[in-house]
């Protein structure tokens, strides 16, 4: 798939719609910004706003990822295939980001445990040990599921679990 000729697929019909970046913006929710930049082949839509976007335009889904129109149009089940897919990819996604907010969380309270215990003049016993030494563990947790998710290996690895399980 060619990013720039999509892009200027996309510019090609704002354009024959005469609409400006921000009225097409406000069409679909979203920026200007992230307008242009769909526009330039840096970033593409959701699947989800492409969809909608095909049908806004009245083109067919394939036109708009391949970026020149063709003579078939995109028949039903395709269409609702691909919203199926869309729907999927974003409920995944909310949950794992929903983990994600409860662990940062919990990640800032052990970093205020950690510094309250190891700033106070407590005597040091086990229990004091462990209590610091399990929050700091908590944290270097957070930091490496950040970076999992940061880096999109956490949904990789959520999908290869999935499937190794076969829970679907």
């Amino acid at each position: 798939m060619d990013l720039i000729k999509t892009g200027a697929f996309i510019k090609k019909l704002r354009n024959e719609k005469k609409l400006t970046q921000e009225q097409f913006a406000e069409q679909f929710g979203v920026s200007r910004r992230t307008v242009s930049r769909w526009e330039t082949g840096t970033n593409m839509p959701d699947l989800d706003i492409l969809v909608e976007m095909s049908d806004y335009f009245n083109v067919d889904l394939r036109e708009l990822l391949d970026g020149e129109r063709r003579s078939e149009k995109m028949n039903e089940e395709l269409k609702d295939t691909v919203l199926k897919v869309a729907d999927y990819s974003n409920s995944e996604k909310e949950k794992i980001t929903k983990f994600m907010r409860m662990l940062f969380i919990a990640g800032i309270i052990a970093s205020i445990i950690n510094a309250i215990l190891s700033r106070s003049e407590l005597p040091e016993t086990f229990w004091v040990g462990f209590a610091e030494g399990a929050s700091f563990g908590l944290i270097l947790i957070v930091m490496v599921y950040g970076l999992l998710y940061t880096s999109g290996y956490l949904l990789k690895l959520a999908a290869a679990k999935k499937r190794i399980t076969g829970k679907q």
